[in-house]
C-alpha cells in the first residue's frame, strides 16, 4: 500500500488515527517537558557531569535521577522524599507507607509491602499511553516515608496511622497508602473521615468481606470495616465491596454485612455483570448521600496464581486485566484517598504482586489526572472527593439486583 506523506494509513478503508494508541501520542506531545528537563538539569548538579567517554551528556556520575532503574535510593517512583513532613502541603500526592502485619491472622510478611512496591516502582517512567498522561509532569509528588508503627501493639499501631493520616488530609494532600496488612484500613478511613465534613462512601476490593466485630479477640486485618463503618460519617449503606467469595473467609463477617446491609459484590456478580455494570452499580451505591469515596484495594482481590504475594491467596480472583480497569473507573468518578494492601514479599517470588500494586496506583492517578480531578489540569484549588466531582447520580440502581443476572437498571 502506498500512500503519501500528508495521507492518512489505510488498510481497506480503515483509519489508523482513529486507534486510541495513535490519538494519544499527538495528546502525549502536547503535555510539556519542563519538569523532566529541570530534573535533569538538577541531576547533573548534584551528581556531577559524567565521564568524557560519555556522549549523552545528560547522564551523570552519580545516580540522581530515574535511571538506571536499578540504582539510587528507592522512593515511590523516585519522587522527593518528604523529609520534613511539615512541607507536605507542597506536593498534590503523598505516598506513605504502613509496614504493619500483627493483623494477619494466616501468612506474614507485608510489613515489606511498602519496600517492595517502592522498589519495582523504579521500573516505571510515569507516562503512559493508554491515558496519555505523564504523572511526573503533571502532579508534584512526595515520598513521605513510613508510619512508626508499633509491633505486636494493634491499637497503638492505630492511632499512629490516624494521626499520620489525619496530618496529611490536614495539609491538603491526596494520601496514597500502602500497607501492612488489612487492619489498616480502619485507623486509615479514621483519620480520612475526621478531617472530611461530609459524608463518605467505601468501595473495598477484596476476596474476604472483612467485616467482623473481633478475630480471636482482637481487631485483626479482618475487622476493619466492621469499625470504619461505626464511625458517623462512612455508612455502612455506602460501602460496597467487590470481588468477595471462595472457601476462606468468616462466616460472622457475612452476618453482619447482612444485619447492616452493605453491598456484596462476588466473582460471580462480576461474571454475570461485567465489569462495567459492576463497577457502575458500586459507584452508585458508595456515592449516594456521600461528598466523597473512599478506595481499598486488597490484593487478594487479584488470583493467587497471579499475585501469590499475599497473606491469604484465594484462587478464582480478577485477572489483573480486569482490576485495573475496574480501579480506573472508581478513580474517574473522583477519590478523597487511596490504599493497597496485603503485599507480602516473601511469598512474591517474581514481584509480580508488588508490581501489581504499582500499577493500581499509578493506574489511579493517572485516571485522576486525566479526568482533571488533581494535577496541572485540574481547576484551581480543586481537591479529589471534595468538590462535586461525581456529577449526575446513575439511576435508581437496586442493590439486590446483583443477585439477578438478568436485571436491568431502572431510571
Amino acid at each position: 500500500m502506498n500512500t503519501t506523506p500528508d495521507e492518512p494509513s489505510k488498510v481497506e478503508g480503515f483509519d489508523r488515527r482513529s486507534l486510541q494508541g495513535v490519538a494519544n501520542l499527538d495528546l502525549l506531545a502536547e503535555i510539556p517537558t519542563d519538569v523532566h528537563e529541570k530534573s535533569s538539569a538538577r541531576s547533573l548538579k548534584l551528581g556531577l557531569e559524567a565521564a568524557d567517554s560519555i556522549e549523552d551528556r545528560t547522564i551523570t556520575t552519580f545516580s540522581r535521577g530515574p535511571q538506571p532503574a536499578f540504582a539510587g535510593i528507592k522512593t515511590f517512583l523516585k519522587a522527593p522524599y518528604c523529609e520534613d513532613i511539615s512541607e507536605v502541603d507542597q506536593f498534590d500526592v503523598a505516598f506513605l507507607g504502613i509496614p504493619f502485619d500483627t493483623g494477619t491472622t494466616y501468612r506474614p510478611g507485608t510489613r515489606f509491602g511498602p519496600q517492595s512496591v517502592r522498589n519495582i516502582s523504579a521500573l516505571y517512567d510515569g507516562y503512559n499511553l493508554d491515558l496519555a498522561v505523564d504523572l511526573q509532569q503533571e502532579i508534584s509528588m512526595c515520598d513521605a516515608g513510613d508510619v512508626f508503627v508499633i509491633p505486636g501493639n494493634i491499637e497503638k499501631t492505630f492511632d499512629q496511622i490516624d494521626k499520620a493520616v489525619s496530618y496529611i488530609m490536614q495539609k491538603g494532600t491526596f494520601p496514597v497508602i500502602v500497607g501492612g496488612d488489612h487492619s489498616i484500613g480502619y485507623p486509615t478511613v479514621r483519620g480520612i473521615a475526621k478531617n472530611f465534613d461530609g459524608n463518605i462512601g467505601i468501595v473495598h476490593f477484596d476476596r474476604h468481606i472483612d467485616i467482623m466485630e473481633k478475630d480471636m479477640d482482637e481487631r485483626m486485618h479482618t475487622t476493619h470495616y466492621y469499625h470504619a463503618t461505626n464511625i458517623p460519617n462512612v455508612r455502612p449503606e455506602n460501602l460496597v465491596q467487590i470481588g468477595i467469595g471462595g472457601w476462606y473467609g468468616a462466616r460472622h463477617g457475612l452476618k453482619v454485612a447482612r444485619e447492616r446491609d452493605t453491598t456484596v459484590i462476588t466473582i460471580g456478580d462480576l461474571e454475570n455483570m461485567g465489569i462495567d455494570k459492576a463497577v457502575e452499580a458500586a459507584l452508585e451505591i458508595a456515592w449516594k448521600g456521600c461528598d466523597a469515596v473512599y478506595l481499598s484495594f486488597d490484593i487478594d482481590v487479584v488470583d493467587g496464581g497471579i499475585a501469590p504475594g499475599t497473606g491469604s491467596p484465594e484462587p478464582g480472583g480478577l485477572i489483573p486485566r480486569e482490576a485495573l480497569k475496574a480501579l480506573r473507573q472508581v478513580a474517574a468518578e473522583g477519590l478523597i484517598g487511596m490504599e493497597v494492601v496485603e503485599i507480602s514479599p516473601p511469598y512474591d517470588t517474581s514481584e509480580s504482586t508488588a508490581q501489581l500494586g504499582c500499577r493500581a496506583i499509578l493506574d489511579v492517578l493517572g485516571t485522576m489526572v486525566k479526568t482533571e480531578q488533581i494535577g496541572s489540569r485540574s481547576a484551581k484549588g480543586k481537591r479529589p472527593g471534595t468538590q462535586g466531582i461525581h456529577g449526575e447520580p446513575l439511576g435508581g440502581w437496586d442493590p439486590k439486583s446483583i443477585l439477578d443476572p438478568e436485571a436491568t437498571r431502572r431510571g
